[in-house]
């Protein structure tokens, strides 16, 4: 919006210095109700219009701070933001392709693979900034893991994941391995409907490995069974991200959980 004491009044669009000052363009002009657009070159500028301009966010935000003779309508670092780079999603989809296959066939160490598809979408621009790069890190899920891998270390270090698988072996293992490994599932199903499933299965995983120790039976069916009932998080919204996101949005209450989630 063009200010009452604005160098710019009275002088044609194209005398204005915009392009040659800013590198924008100024393609149209909204004068109270009317709209132009048409040979907005050779308009002359009047207190009170509002431009149209095009360019670049970063030129556009320069122009912002031109506060004394223009006002620039909304945040332009902001808004350039939410622009997503369309261009560049095949690029990304065929870098996360190549870290799914890295994985798959064991390349390279899963953590190598992510840090190498994390680099080359850096490299490929399909981040505007490292800032951008950082800002998508969900900090809450780094911490998260950070904080309960020394706690499930502890608890197999000091005996308790053994205490605990032994008390369920010497409950249920009479009757089989395969109560027991009900047992273990039906276990981490209830506490992940408490805590983060993702924590949930980090506490889970040496129990189940120890009970399966226990009994001489391959871990693997054991540890398969608390990563799927870690993930059968639906009776709580405390368990997982999505879950906790859609409570204010849809009103949901607790009971709705509990009343959709335990059949689920």
């Amino acid at each position: 919006v063009v200010l009452a004491n604005s160098n710019i009044i009275g002088h044609p669009v194209r005398e204005s210095g915009f392009r040659k000052n800013y590198n924008v363009n100024i393609i149209g002009i909204q004068r109270k109700t009317r709209y132009l657009v048409q040979n907005v070159k050779d308009e002359k500028i009047q207190s009170g219009d509002m431009l149209l301009v095009q360019g670049a966010w970063e030129d556009i935000d320069r122009l912002s701070r031109l506060q004394a003779e223009i006002v620039v309508i909304g945040q332009p670092s902001a808004e350039a933001s939410k622009v997503t780079l369309e261009d560049k999603a095949p690029v990304a989809g065929i870098i996360m392709g190549l870290m799914v296959v890295a994985m798959i066939f064991n390349f390279f160490p899963p953590v190598v693979a992510v840090l190498m598809a994390a680099v080359a979408m850096i490299l490929a621009g399909c981040f505007r900034s490292v800032r951008d790069a950082y800002r998508t890190i969900n900090w809450e899920s780094v911490i998260l893991f950070a904080a309960m891998m020394p706690l499930a270390t502890a608890m197999e270090k000091t005996g308790a994941s053994e205490l605990i698988s032994s008390g369920i072996v010497g409950s249920l293992g009479s009757r089989g391995p395969y109560l027991v490994l009900a047992g273990i599932y039906l276990g981490t199903s209830i506490l992940t409907m408490f805590i983060s499933n993702t924590a949930t299965a980090i506490l889970f995983a040496p129990i189940a490995l120890q009970a399966a120790v226990a009994l001489g039976v391959s871990p693997y069916p054991f540890l398969v069974a608390v990563a799927v009932a870690a993930s059968m998080c639906f009776a709580s919204p405390f368990s997982t991200p999505p879950n906790a996101m859609v409570v204010s949005a849809g009103r949901y209450s607790f009971v709705d959980y509990v009343r959709v989630g335990l059949p689920l």
